[in-house]
């Protein structure tokens, strides 16, 4: 059965001898963050620190809850949702697709029935400081919250859209969210709210049970609801709440809830932090200013946070497992849904937010131009640079598989495309832009420059049944019509004929 809480999460992973618990005081001064980047590196069980130096509120930290074992990434998710361990990468996706078919209405609980509601502070009472928030890499521009779910009203849902923004602590009851225009939510506050000169309903949830973190992570188009999909990657309701202070909903057994509004024409320092890019990306931003105006919270909180920047070519953490586990499977069904004959469309496992695999059939010349055009034009595809395109039959969770179809497949010179000429959006958090490049400091995106691009790693229709030994054939075929002898080739006679 799918878990109701992250707290009950953090038990099942105990169960599994997934989980690790440091008793004596650790500082949330980089001191928590070293530890979980280990972790990270070495495939480590998760920590959890269950008391932090110098904090108020009797709290702990959790770092990394959602990285899974680095063989199969998606068990400690799928313990979570009630799925077996050990499935495939394919067997995971499918058995998750079929639950996101189903999506289901949340359930709203009264107020003193929800145990995000055990404490309740108001008005002066709030001190975000009394929360245990990681300082995270050195160098960053201050304590973080980088794993929860933004929760902002949506004109066409009762349930708000959910999304996820990075925080930066600042002092009092005042924070900064990294809102990127591109994004649905950026969007409806730079494009909405901020010139009518009102400030924008907004609730930050942290410790959410891991369906409604999930569903953050995916990419759930206008007009549907993320609360739905979580009920239906749950296979029963969600539980919502009213917020004290705003007529939003909030999931009910989260761990802590900050009510607020994003400022209108407020702007606070943002950055510079430690980005999945594996860099430090600055400089200082001006961000939108979040006033919080209630702290709602369970007794003795867990607040999860990720340590960022272990995700390119190290070992994963938990925004790298949600991009391959969560944004995977919704991607795939989305690209299903809307016609394409997808088999999966897979995070690459080095840099899940800026390389995509996807594994398709090719039904008519042009098809995969239009497929490109299709997912870089969609509003989640904000982060993702490059697309690998491969047959269906190669298997997009086996990094070997997809280099053996590019080595084999992609000729250099007919396919690399390149989609800059198009101007879309691109988020400014990359390296390789320079700072006129990133654009606006407005809404923190630039339209002057991008990076998109798809490689076409497809066979021409001379793939066989796929064995080792095949794929050799044809790879000492290619080199001896370049030019190369027949006799070094093992599998070729010496006329460059199959033996």
């Amino acid at each position: 059965m799918t878990v109701d809480s992250f707290r009950a999460f953090l038990r099942r992973l105990d169960e599994a001898d997934a989980l690790v618990s440091f008793d004596d005081p650790v500082s949330w001064d980089l001191e928590a963050s070293a530890v979980t980047a280990l972790a990270n590196r070495s495939d480590g069980d998760v920590p959890v620190f269950e008391s932090i130096a110098e904090t108020a509120v009797d709290a702990s930290l959790v770092g990394d809850p959602y990285r899974g074992p680095r063989r199969r990434p998606w068990d400690h998710l799928a313990r979570a949702i009630g799925l077996p361990t050990g499935l495939s990468g394919a067997a995971y996706y499918e058995r998750l697709i079929d639950r996101l078919r189903s999506p289901r209405e949340p359930r709203v609980l009264e107020r003193d029935a929800a145990p995000c509601k055990d404490i309740v502070r108001t008005g002066d009472d709030v001190d975000l400081l009394s929360l245990p928030w990681p300082y995270i890499h050195r160098g960053d521009g201050g304590r973080y919250s980088n794993l929860h779910t933004v929760v902002a009203p949506d004109p066409e849902t009762r349930w708000g859209r959910w999304s996820s923004h990075r925080m930066m602590i600042h002092d009092g009851p005042f924070a900064s969210l990294l809102f990127l225009a591109g994004e649905q939510v950026p969007n409806r506050y730079y494009y909405d709210y901020e010139p009518r000169d009102e400030p924008m309903p907004v609730a930050v949830v942290v410790g959410a049970e891991p369906v409604v973190q999930c569903t953050t992570e995916m990419w759930i188009p206008a007009g549907r609801s993320e609360a739905t999909f979580a009920g239906g990657m749950k296979d029963r309701p969600v539980d919502l709440v009213p917020c004290e202070t705003n007529d939003l909903y909030v999931p009910a057994t989260a761990e802590v809830v900050l009510e607020g509004r994003v400022l209108p024409n407020e702007r606070l320092d943002e950055g510079p932090f430690g980005d999945y890019f594996g860099y430090m990306n600055g400089p200082r931003r001006s961000m939108p200013a979040f006033a919080i105006d209630a702290v709602t919270r369970r007794t003795e909180p867990r607040v999860p946070f990720c340590v960022e920047g272990t995700g390119v070519g190290y070992g994963r953490n938990s925004g790298s497992t949600l991009q391959l586990a969560a944004a995977g499977p919704d991607a795939t069904l989305g690209l299903q849904a809307a016609g394409f004959d997808v088999e999966a469309a897979v995070p690459w496992r080095f840099t899940s937010r800026t390389v995509w695999v996807i594994a398709t059939d090719r039904p008519y010349p042009g098809y995969l131009h239009r497929l490109a055009n299709f997912v870089f034009t969609t509003w989640g595809m904000l982060h993702i640079d490059f697309f690998v395109f491969v047959d269906a039959d190669v298997d997009p969770f086996d990094p070997r598989a997809v280099l053996t179809a590019i080595a084999l497949d992609a000729d250099p010179d007919a396919d690399f495309h390149q989609f800059g000429v198009e101007r879309m959006p691109k988020v400014p958090l990359n390296i390789y832009q320079t700072p006129e490049e990133k654009g606006s400091a407005d809404v923190g995106t630039s339209k002057a420059k991008t990076a998109k691009a798809y490689i076409d790693a497809t066979g021409d229709g001379d793939r066989t049944d796929g064995t080792a030994d095949d794929r050799r054939k044809r790879a000492q075929k290619r080199l001896v019509t370049a030019g190369m002898s027949a006799a070094r080739f093992d599998l070729l006679d010496g006329e460059g004929k199959q033996r």
